[in-house]
C-alpha cells in the first residue's frame, strides 16, 4: 500500500480565500466562502453539481473577480483580472474541457503563450529539448513535433499536465483530471501527483470520482449551495460522511433500482455489422426493462447505440419494432419509430450550450409547434414548463442559457428534450457522466418512473456498480461482439469482467477500488 510522504503537523498556508461572495443575475453562486490551500498538500474540494467548486476555482484563476472576500497567494494579497496574471504568479489550471489548439504540434500547445525566444526568433530546438524532458518526466512516449489532433483524449490531457509542470506552478488545480484516463494513466498520474506533493507543490484536486480524493488527497473541503461545509483530514471522514455533507442528507440507495413488470418486446436488432468494429451483434429490449451493456473501453458499447439510433453507417443488419421490421437510416428515422439516443457528450452532441434551456428541451419538435413558419411560443413554453416541473430542472428561468446550467441539470435538459418526442425506447450514453452523487440518483429515478410506464431502456455505462445496480439484464461486448447475456440474479462484477476481459488486465475499466488508499480511509480513452 503506498502512503503519502509525512507531512509537518501545520505546513505553512500557501493560498486563503477569505470570505468569497459571488452573484450572478438571480444565482448566489458563491456566500462567504473561505478556503485554505498549504504547500505540499493535495487538497480535494467537493460537492454536487452547483455547489460553487468551478466559480471558487475561477475566482482563483482570474476567469471571475469576486464581489467581496480577499485572496493571500504566497503571503501576498493578490487580485487576478485574467488568467494570464495567476499563471504568472504560480497558478495554473488543468480544465476537464481541454485548453489547446489541435492543429498545433504538442510542444507548440506546451510553449503557447511563454515561448523560448533567441533574439527576434523563437527557439524552436530549446522548445523541442524542454518539451522532450517534461513529457519523458510524465513518462509519455509522444514526439513534441506531432500534432495534438492526433492523439487520443487521455494523452491530450496528459499533455496539459506536461505544461502545468513546464510552468513550474506552486499550485496546480485539477478539475476533473481523470476523466479521459485509463487506469495506466491514472496510476501515473497519481504518481505524478505525489511527486508534486513531494516538491512542496499544492494541488487542488476536484472530482467527481470521491474515491479519487480518498485516494490521493490530503484534505477534502466540502462545498454545498454556494457555501462553505467542512474542511476535514481524509482520515477524518468515510465515504457515508463524505456524501451526507456533499448533499446535506443520507443516500440511503445509491442505485434506487426498481424492478417493474416486463412486458412485451419493444425493440429486437439482428445481425448488426459494421466493419471491424461491430459484428453480429443481436439485442432486444423489453417493455418495462433495463438492458445494461457493459465492455471495457473500445468494446464497441457507443458504437452498438449508435448504429441503433442510425447516426452511424451499417454494413448489414435489421431492426424490429413491435415484431415488425422497420429501416432506420438516420436519427429522423430513429425518433419516428420511438427511440431516443442521450449521447455520451451531451455538451457537443446533446446540448445547443449558447441556447436557452427553452430552445434545448423544444429543439427536437419544433416541427409540431411550428405552424405556417412561425413557432407557437406560447405552447412552446407551456411545454417546456412542464418538463421543467416533472423532471425538476434547476433553472432561473427559461432563458437561461444551458450553458451555465450544472452536469445533472443539463442532463435533464437533454432527457427533457427526448421525453418531448414521446420515445418508447431511451437509450443512454453513460447516464451519469461527470455529474453528482445526488444527481445521479436523481436520473436513476426518472429511469425507473420510464420503464414503470411502459418503456424500454438501453444504457451504457464504463461503471460497472451503475450497471449492476440499475439493470435488468446485461449484455457483455467485447471487441465488437456479444459475449454473454446475464441476468440482474445472477450479475456479479467478476462474472462481468471474465465476459468482458480482452488480452490484458490494461485494457480495462478503471475502477477505484484497484488504487491503493491511505490506511485511514473506507470506503476512460475510447
Amino acid at each position: 500500500m503506498t502512503m503519502p510522504p509525512t507531512h509537518a503537523p501545520n505546513p505553512p498556508a500557501l493560498l486563503e480565500m477569505r470570505h468569497i461572495t459571488k452573484q450572478f443575475p438571480g444565482v448566489l453562486a458563491l456566500d462567504d466562502v473561505s478556503l485554505e490551500v498549504r504547500r505540499g498538500e493535495v487538497h480535494a474540494i467537493v460537492g454536487e453539481n452547483g455547489a460553487g467548486k468551478s466559480t471558487l476555482m475561477k475566482i482563483l484563476s482570474g476567469v471571475y473577480q469576486a464581489d467581496t472576500g480577499e485572496v493571500i497567494f504566497n503571503g501576498e494579497h493578490v487580485h487576478f483580472t485574467n488568467p494570464r496574471q495567476a499563471q504568472s504568479a504560480g497558478i495554473t489550471t488543468i480544465y476537464q474541457e481541454l485548453n489547446q489548439i489541435p492543429l498545433l504540434s504538442v510542444m507548440e500547445n506546451i510553449f503557447l503563450g511563454s515561448e523560448l525566444t533567441r533574439g527576434p526568433f523563437i527557439d524552436w530546438p530549446a522548445i523541442r529539448q524542454q518539451s522532450q524532458a517534461v513529457l519523458t518526466k510524465l513518462r509519455l512516449d509522444i514526439d513534441p513535433r506531432m500534432q495534438l489532433s492526433r492523439l487520443g483524449v487521455g494523452q491530450a490531457q496528459m499533455v496539459e499536465v506536461a505544461k502545468a509542470l513546464h510552468h513550474e506552478a506552486d499550485l496546480i488545480i485539477m478539475d476533473e483530471p481523470t476523466a479521459a484516463l485509463s487506469l495506466h494513466e491514472i496510476e501515473n498520474l497519481f504518481e505524478i501527483i505525489r511527486d508534486l506533493r513531494a516538491q512542496g507543490v499544492a494541488v487542488i484536486y476536484i472530482s467527481h470520482h470521491l474515491e479519487e480524493a480518498f485516494a490521493i488527497c490530503d484534505r477534502i473541503t466540502v462545498l454545498r449551495d454556494g457555501q462553505h461545509i467542512s474542511t476535514q483530514p481524509v482520515g477524518d471522514l468515510d465515504m457515508d460522511e463524505l456524501i451526507r455533507l456533499m448533499v446535506g442528507r443520507t443516500l440511503d440507495e445509491q442505485f434506487p433500482k426498481v424492478v417493474a413488470e416486463r412486458g412485451a418486446e419493444i425493440l429486437r436488432v439482428e445481425g448488426l455489422n459494421q466493419g471491424e468494429r461491430l459484428k453480429d451483434i443481436s439485442l432486444a429490449v423489453h417493455a418495462g426493462e433495463v438492458l445494461g451493456i457493459a465492455g471495457l473501453m473500445g468494446a464497441g458499447r457507443t458504437e452498438i447505440v449508435r448504429a441503433v439510433f442510425g447516426a452511424d453507417p451499417i454494413d448489414s443488419g435489421v431492426v424490429f419494432i413491435d415484431g415488425e421490421r422497420v429501416a432506420i437510416r438516420s436519427p429522423r428515422d430513429a425518433i419516428r419509430h420511438g427511440i431516443a439516443l442521450l449521447t455520451e457528450d451531451r455538451k457537443q452532441q446533446g446540448l445547443l450550450m449558447h441556447l436557452p434551456t427553452r430552445a434545448n428541451v423544444s429543439v427536437a419538435i419544433l416541427q409540431q409547434l411550428t405552424r405556417w413558419g412561425l413557432i407557437n411560443r406560447r405552447q412552446e413554453r407551456d411545454l417546456v414548463n412542464r418538463y421543467v416541473e416533472s423532471i425538476a430542472i434547476k433553472v432561473a428561468d427559461l432563458e437561461q442559457l444551458v450553458s451555465n446550467l450544472s452536469g445533472g441539470n443539463q442532463q435533464k435538459v437533454v432527457l427533457s428534450k427526448w421525453m418531448a418526442t414521446t420515445p418508447r425506447v431511451l437509450i443512454f450514453d453513460e447516464p451519469t457522466r461527470g455529474i453528482d452523487v445526488g444527481a445521479k440518483v436523481e436520473i436513476y429515478k426518472l429511469i425507473n418512473t420510464f420503464v414503470a410506464q411502459g418503456g424500454a431502456v438501453i444504457m451504457v455505462s464504463s461503471e460497472l456498480p451503475e450497471i449492476l445496480g440499475m439493470s435488468d439484464r446485461i449484455m457483455v461486448i467485447r471487441e465488437g461482439r456479444v459475449t454473454g447475456f446475464v441476468e440482474r440474479a445472477d450479475a456479479t462484477q467478476e462474472r462481468l469482467m471474465e465476459l468482458a476481459t480482452a488480452a490484458t488486465d490494461e485494457q480495462a475499466d478503471f475502477h477505484l477500488h484497484d488504487l491503493p488508499l491511505h490506511d485511514t480511509a473506507t470506503p476512460e480513452q475510447q
